[in-house]
């Protein structure tokens, strides 16, 4: 609680010198204040910063060990965003009859990737799932079905991305941003 009343001080304190300098800068009497009061002016505001910036560093040593300066950054490589609509396209094995010829295979898992699709003036994204299939009576293995070839083998972006992205830097004239 003391901590949240320290900050909203400091705060308050540093809004005041805010309205102070801007007073003076852009005030009625702005024209007759001379280059040393408006240096003045600068001059408090700059104090105030530096106290809060030692204020900012002395409560991080405080919170923790002081080894870490910032905390490292969130990698989302590969994580498309979840708001994004999202087609499924499951890929069955030709046939789900074990090789051995003990019966049908049973399902165990699945494979899923996630590629970034675009259709003009939309995003999606097409999830590929690839279930697993197993034999419960023998131990012949896994079955599944091959993955479907890609133009940017283990790339997010689909053949339509690669196109639009093509046709907006060749023919649109749009640079590559």
């Amino acid at each position: 609680m003391q901590e949240v009343a320290a900050l909203t001080e400091i705060t308050r304190r540093q809004e005041h010198l805010i309205a102070e300098l801007n007073h003076a800068l852009h005030g009625k009497r702005s024209e007759k204040l001379t280059e040393d009061e408006r240096q003045l002016a600068f001059e408090d505001l700059s104090i105030a910063l530096a106290e809060v910036e030692a204020e900012k560093e002395k409560r991080a040593a405080k919170a923790g060990d002081g080894t870490r300066s910032k905390p490292a950054p969130k990698r989302t490589i590969g994580n498309l965003p979840a708001t994004l609509p999202r087609i499924e396209v499951v890929i069955e094995p030709d046939s789900l009859i074990c090789p051995c010829g003990c019966g049908i295979m049973h399902r165990i898992g699945e494979d899923r990737s996630e590629r970034l699709d675009i259709v003009p003036a939309q995003l999606r994204v097409i999830v590929t799932v690839r279930p697993k299939y197993a034999c419960r009576t023998c131990t012949d293995g896994v079955t599944r079905a091959p993955a479907p070839s890609h133009l940017v083998m283990g790339g997010l972006p689909t053949e339509a991305t690669l196109a639009h992205v093509l046709v907006s830097k060749y023919a649109d004239h749009l640079p590559l941003l």
